[in-house]
């Protein structure tokens, strides 16, 4: 009866699992993200596959950028060529059914480690980095991205895209919009993985939103909508399920939620600590996430979840080392 009423259950198509690729031949591990490790080309593309074929719809792409190919203006990104976009490509061509997305932004390509290009005053210096998003997600189109997820949360940049997209024949390609992207203290592990952190000057609080304010959140949907964006996302998930449910609950646009490195890795240490399984408290996160409102989570257990089995169930099973 318990499972016969349960209102929300998981499903390995709710989940998108994010991979960072790097350009050397073998996978090394994030010392600060459990589980999880800087992938070769070939490598993305194997696990891309394990996953579509344990019911994994879509992964999301990140560039683990070479430290030599950086600059202030983050020229690499529109680089036809770079490894993003091969990454992309070789991904698509290997599981052509599974959506491949895509993370625009600059901070993976800036000696600096923003999201954008800065002015004289150092401040991220919005217009011009809304250029440089629009030559950046071109360059991906090309190699054949299903979803654009802009994560820079420049003023603007989705009806930018949207233009540029549609002009250059790219009218298929969606764009999922970090709308809601605080400044958060939970990205530490990610900027670990694609070495951004260890550069990067001052913090994100000119352009990444305040986590005090919930309110800014909905202004914030409602301009992503006007300017065409397909999907919303907020992140962090747990600790912003407030802002998840308000989102969800004032517009149909679908609204996801990434669950991010810190908060993955909370899970990971407290699971260690207290010899709770880490597999019971993901799915109570996982559940909580969906319970608000995600119609999609970005989540590093996702590949895990796919491999064993943990969906609707009310006990779920032990998870795999490729949690």
């Amino acid at each position: 009866m318990r499972d016969l009423v349960q209102e929300v259950r998981l499903h390995p198509s709710d989940l998108i699992q994010p991979y960072f690729v790097h350009d050397r031949d073998g996978d090394t591990p994030i010392d600060s993200l459990p589980n999880q490790s800087r992938l070769s080309i070939p490598s993305v593309c194997e696990r891309s596959r394990t996953f579509y074929q344990n019911g994994g719809r879509a992964v999301l792409l990140f560039p683990v950028v070479d430290p030599a190919l950086k600059d202030a203006f983050g020229g690499e990104a529109h680089n036809p060529h770079n490894l993003h976009a091969r990454a992309v490509a070789a991904v698509k061509a290997a599981v052509p059914d599974l959506a491949v997305m895509a993370d625009v932004a600059l901070d993976p390509y800036t000696s600096h480690g923003h999201d954008g290009v800065l002015n004289a005053a150092g401040d991220v210096d919005n217009d011009a980095t809304v250029q440089a998003l629009v030559a950046q997600a071109l360059v991906l189109a090309r190699a054949g991205v299903d979803v654009i997820a802009p994560s820079d949360m420049m003023d603007g940049r989705i009806g930018a895209l949207r233009a540029a997209l549609d002009d250059a024949g790219f009218s298929g390609v969606l764009l999922l919009s970090y709308t809601a992207k605080f400044a958060s203290h939970l990205y530490g592990p990610f900027r670990d993985a694609v070495g951004s952190g260890g550069v990067l000057r001052g913090d994100k609080k000119t352009y990444q939103m305040n986590p005090a304010n919930a309110g800014e959140a909905l202004r914030e949907a409602a301009e992503d909508i006007a300017e065409s964006a397909d999907m919303l996302m907020v992140k962090p998930a747990t600790f912003y399920l407030d802002v998840l449910y308000r989102l969800s609950q004032s517009t149909t646009v679908p609204v996801l939620a990434y669950h991010v490195s810190g908060e993955y890795a909370m899970l990971h240490a407290l699971a260690q600590q207290t010899g709770t399984p880490f597999a019971a408290l993901y799915h109570e996160a996982l559940l909580s996430i969906k319970r608000a409102g995600a119609r999609g989570i970005v989540t590093y257990g996702a590949e895990g979840v796919c491999l064993a089995g943990i969906m609707g169930n009310t006990t779920p099973h032990v998870l795999t080392k490729h949690t």
